[in-house]
C-alpha cells in the first residue's frame, strides 16, 4: 500500500443510501440562474484519452473549472447563487423565475448599494462572494486565515471586495470572527459551511455547485461515470455532488472517493470514528492545499459523505504535487490542464491507485471504468504553482 495515502473504506452500506438531499430539480434552478449571468459558459469536460489508454481504463474525464467566470475556480457558482437567493428573499422575488437581469432595475440597484456581505475563506470562496456581491452592486468584506497567500488576497481585492483581511486565526476561528462581525454590523454572512441554526445559505451555496454536475451529465451524453473522485475541505461541494449523482444514478451509483489533505482530513477522521457524527480537527494544520485546509465537516453534507461515499483518502502534499505536474505535462495528445494545489489532489491520488494492482482491485477499476475528476481551481498561487511544476524548493 502507499506510504503517502491513508485509505479508509466506508463501514456503512453505500448502496443503502436513499436520501434525496440534492436532486436534479435543485440543479436545474441553479443552472437556469447561472445561464443568465454575464460571462457564463459551460466549463469543459476534458478527456485524457492517452492517459486512459496507458493505464488500461475506459476513460479519464476532467471537469475543468479553472476558467469559470474568469475567477480561476468553481466557487463563484456557489457564492453567486447564494447571494441571488438572499436578494430574492430581500426583494420578495421568486428565485425559480427571476434572473440576473431583474436586478439591473435602477431602484433595486440603488438599494443593493446598502447591502453588505461578509465571509471567511481560504481563497476561492471569498473571491466568488466578492465577485458576486460586486455583480449585484453590493459591498463585501472578506476574512482569511493565518498563512493565506498574498496572491490570493490580492485576487479577492481585484474582483471588488470592499476589504480583505488576513487574520492570525485558523480557518474555523476566522469563520467565527466573520459570524461575529456580521451580527455586530448588520452584515449578511455568506459562509460555505454550516452549523446548527445556519443552514439555509450554505445549502444555497451547495445548490449553486450543482451547476457543475448538471453540465457534466449533459456533456457525458448518457454515459455513466463508474468512479468519481472529489476533493473535500468542509465537504460541501463533495457532499452536494455525491448526493446529486446518487439520485441521478440511483439504480447503479458510481464508486465515489473523497480526497483530503492528510494534515486536516476532518471527513476522513469523522468516518474513521464511526459514531455517525462529524468531528473537528483543532490547531493550525498546514498543507499546500489551502482551499481544503478546513477543520470541521459541513453539517448539511456530512450525512451524505458518511453514508454514500465508498472510500476516504487522506493525502500528503506530494500527491497533489504529482497531480499538478501530470495535468500540466500530460500524456501525448492529451490536453494540458492548469490545476492548483486544491484542484489536483484527486488526479494525483488516481495515478497512485492506477499504478498499484492491489489498489486497482480494491477500487474495482478495469478496462471498462469511466473515471470522473473535477479540477476545482487553476493556479491560484502562481508563485507556488511554478515552484511545484519545476520542482524547485518542493
Amino acid at each position: 500500500m502507499n506510504d503517502h495515502i491513508r485509505i479508509l473504506k466506508n463501514k456503512y452500506t453505500v448502496n443503502g443510501y436513499k436520501d434525496s438531499l440534492f436532486t436534479r430539480s435543485e440543479a436545474e434552478n441553479a443552472i437556469r440562474f447561472h445561464r443568465s449571468l454575464p460571462y457564463y459558459n459551460e466549463a469543459p469536460l476534458k478527456s485524457l484519452s492517452s492517459a486512459a489508454e496507458k493505464y488500461g481504463v475506459g476513460a479519464i474525464l476532467v471537469k475543468d473549472e479553472s476558467t469559470r467566470f474568469g475567477l480561476n475556480a468553481f466557487k463563484g457558482l456557489g457564492g453567486s447563487y447564494a447571494i441571488f437567493r438572499i436578494l430574492c428573499d430581500y426583494f420578495g422575488m421568486d428565485h425559480e423565475t427571476s434572473v440576473y437581469e431583474d436586478f439591473l432595475d435602477s431602484d433595486i440597484r440603488k438599494q443593493c448599494e446598502n447591502i453588505v456581505f461578509v465571509t471567511a475563506t481560504d481563497g476561492n470562496h471569498g473571491k466568488g462572494v466578492a465577485w458576486a456581491a460586486s455583480l449585484f452592486g453590493c459591498k463585501s468584506h472578506v476574512l482569511m486565515p493565518k498563512g493565506s497567500a498574498e496572491a490570493r488576497k490580492q485576487a479577492i481585492e481585484e474582483v471588488g471586495a470592499s476589504s480583505v483581511l488576513i487574520t492570525d486565526l485558523n480557518y474555523d476561528k476566522t469563520v467565527a470572527l466573520a459570524k461575529k462581525l456580521a451580527k455586530e454590523n448588520g452584515w449578511i454572512l455568506v459562509q460555505d459551511t454550516s452549523w446548527e441554526g445556519y443552514e439555509e445559505t450554505p445549502r444555497c451555496i451547495i445548490e449553486g455547485y450543482l451547476t457543475m454536475a448538471q453540465e457534466i451529465i449533459g456533456q457525458m451524453g448518457g454515459r455513466k461515470p463508474t468512479h468519481v473522485f472529489l476533493q473535500a475541505g468542509v465537504g460541501a461541494m463533495a457532499g452536494g455532488v455525491t448526493s446529486f449523482l446518487m439520485n441521478v444514478f440511483k439504480e447503479d451509483p458510481p464508486i465515489i472517493t473523497v480526497a483530503e489533505p492528510s494534515t486536516v482530513a476532518c471527513v476522513y477522521m469523522s468516518a474513521e470514528k464511526a459514531d455517525g457524527k462529524p468531528h473537528a480537527i483543532e490547531g493550525n494544520p498546514e498543507t499546500i492545499m489551502a482551499g481544503l485546509n478546513c477543520g470541521t465537516p459541513c453539517s448539511i453534507t456530512w450525512p451524505v459523505l458518511r453514508d454514500a461515499v465508498s472510500f476516504y483518502c487522506a493525502c500528503e502534499d506530494c500527491i497533489t504535487e504529482r497531480g499538478m505536474r501530470a495535468y500540466a505535462l500530460p500524456e501525448n495528445g492529451d490536453p494540458a490542464i492548469v490545476s492548483g494545489e486544491s484542484g489536483a489532489v484527486t488526479y494525483g491520488l488516481l495515478l497512485e491507485i492506477l499504478e498499484d494492482s492491489e489498489l486497482r482491485k480494491l477500487w474495482k477499476i478495469d478496462e471498462n471504468s469511466a473515471i470522473l475528476l473535477i479540477n476545482t481551481e487553476g493556479a491560484t498561487d502562481p508563485v507556488n504553482y511554478r515552484k511545484i511544476l519545476t520542482m524547485e524548493d518542493v
